[in-house]
């Protein structure tokens, strides 16, 4: 057998025997071996299990080539918003700030509906709220 460091597929493909790769081991099954435990199969039997596990294997690397093709390195997101999170120095320092302006701009915004009669209200809350249009 030759040694395919490359692929479970590689290694089962390019020997004659159906070749499971363990973290400790590599197993082979010869065909000798496969009709001496199983004195019903034929070696055409052997070879149907041999096709199927190269198709297993051949997918297993189709999939995972998929999923390594999608990865992107941390690198490349860090600075995105929608993918980055505040740092720790963030819920002490900067968060307090900014919801006391927050608390600020929403007790003026009160304060100015509060002028307003409840169509006005109605109104603004439906287009800067909603973001409806007005009928015209």
């Amino acid at each position: 057998m030759k040694n395919y460091q490359d692929s479970d597929y590689a290694l089962n493909k390019y020997s004659k025997s159906i070749v499971y790769r363990f973290a400790d081991r590599v197993v082979e099954v010869t065909q000798a071996e496969y009709l001496t435990e199983n004195p019903g199969k034929t070696p055409a039997d052997f070879q149907a299990l041999k096709t199927a596990s190269d198709a297993i294997y051949l997918e297993q690397v189709r999939f995972d080539t998929a999923q390594g093709n999608k990865t992107v390195p941390i690198s490349e997101i860090e600075e995105t918003e929608l993918c980055s999170v505040h740092g720790a120095d963030y819920a002490v320092i900067e968060q307090p700030e900014e919801m006391a302006q927050q608390n600020k701009r929403r007790e003026l915004g009160k304060k100015a509906l509060d002028k307003l009669t409840e169509v006005q209200q109605r109104r603004y809350v439906m287009y800067h709220v909603k973001g409806l249009q007005p009928m015209k």
